[in-house]
């Protein structure tokens, strides 16, 4: 295969998309308490809205999986994007707990779900086969990006001009970017044999259940393997982006200095996702994932305990290493097991596993601290939920690519 393979401009297009989803999704810790002062609302009503985004984002999941099926992916990514637009605006100009749970916690995160990596998943699945865990990895680490650069970015904003003018800047940006992305990049036909060399081209490679229907996947015990590694995932994950700022201020850090070590995950782990891209095509995937499980469930609980800058930054690094891949990997596992045809619901559905999690972490990470006053129930039962995310994990089987 010589020259350059348009694939890649597919992988770096998902990358920018969801840096941008994610960077917003994930980077709701700056808005959190200028939102809740400027509404009236307290932490643990706030905490409710954006859990009901959390649910609404997984909802909207197997949707957005069934429809790139039917439909195909540009005209899933065009929807989202126009939901996104006019939440935002919505959200912006909202001056009631109503009007902001409808725009900032449904219709965003509707939005969100089209324009996730549920959707762009199936067309990396297809362009790639022999280096599909690396096309994978690469919405990890655009995810990580998000975090890394928005967060702080957003804060800025958020200081210099207020929350409702970032959201407008967000939303111009954001349809600024996907309209050319979605209607010149994005291609579902892929070459037949996708990226794989001309020896191995000519060797079958199907998946063990890929004949099966998605109704009898998810009846089989990887899919559910998969799904409650994702809660523990979407637990933990929006946990730290929704609470992680605010816990950190509680815990005497100023707003820029929590910002940036919550940013600071997510830079270095847009250089370990690359690591483990490559490396989750040479090993068994499960023993990564379960690596990445047991490391960051360790990292929740060093990150409790930090109390000067230097630990701060520490934990931040540490845990960043292992901060993003468990998405990517359980995507491509499930690709492994049961085929391109079906994963892009079956990701969607374990998707909304994730989510629920997220729900459930976002809404007791502000409930638990106004009625005890301490953040270890919600990041400690955090760490807890990723120790028994890992031991799942290492019970998948272990496939190669796979059509």
């Amino acid at each position: 295969m010589g020259g350059w393979y348009f694939g890649w401009n597919i992988v770096a297009a998902a990358a920018i998309v969801t840096l941008m989803t994610a960077g917003m999704r994930m980077g709701i810790g700056p808005f959190f308490l200028p939102i809740a002062h400027d509404l009236g609302l307290s932490r643990s009503l706030l905490a409710a809205i954006i859990a009901v985004g959390m649910l609404c984002y997984g909802i909207g999941m197997p949707l957005a999986g069934h429809l790139v099926g039917t439909r195909g992916t540009r005209v899933v990514l065009l929807l989202g994007a126009a939901m996104v637009v006019v939440a935002l605006a919505w959200a912006g100009l909202a001056r009631d707990p109503i009007s902001f749970l409808l725009a900032f916690g449904v219709l965003l995160s509707f939005g969100f779900s089209f324009t996730s990596p549920v959707a762009l998943t199936p067309v990396l699945s297809r362009w790639f086969r022999r280096q599909r865990g690396m096309a994978l990895f690469f919405l990890s680490t655009g995810a990580m990006a998000g975090i890394a650069i928005l967060t702080p970015v957003l804060a800025y904003a958020i200081g210099a001009v207020g929350w409702r003018n970032t959201l407008f800047g967000f939303a111009a940006l954001f349809v600024l970017l996907m309209i050319p992305i979605a209607c010149f990049v994005i291609r579902d036909e892929a070459p037949t044999h996708a990226d794989l060399l001309p020896a191995a081209a000519t060797q079958p490679s199907a998946a063990p259940d890929a004949g099966l229907s998605w109704r009898e996947a998810i009846r089989k015990g990887p899919f559910w393997q998969v799904a409650l590694g994702m809660f523990a995932c979407g637990y933990s994950m929006n946990l730290l982006g929704t609470h992680g700022v605010p816990m950190l201020m509680d815990h005497g850090f100023d707003p820029m200095t929590s910002s940036f070590g919550i940013g600071l995950f997510g830079l270095v782990a847009i250089f370990s996702t690359l690591v483990m891209g490559r490396l989750s095509d040479m090993v068994p995937r499960k023993y990564i994932l379960a690596a990445i499980y047991l490391i960051r469930g360790l990292g929740f609980f060093a990150l409790l305990l930090v109390g000067t800058h230097a630990e701060l930054y520490a934990a931040g690094a540490i845990g960043g290493v292992v901060w993003a891949g468990s998405i990517a990997l359980s995507s491509a596992i499930l690709a492994d097991v049961y085929g391109v045809r079906i994963v892009g619901i079956l990701y969607g559905w374990t998707f909304l596993a994730h989510q629920v999690g997220g729900m459930v972490s976002s809404w007791l990470g502000g409930w638990a601290y106004e009625a005890y006053g301490t953040h270890w129930i919600a990041f400690g039962s955090a760490g807890g939920l990723l120790f028994v995310a890992a031991a799942i994990s290492l019970r998948l089987p272990t496939r190669t690519y796979t059509l």
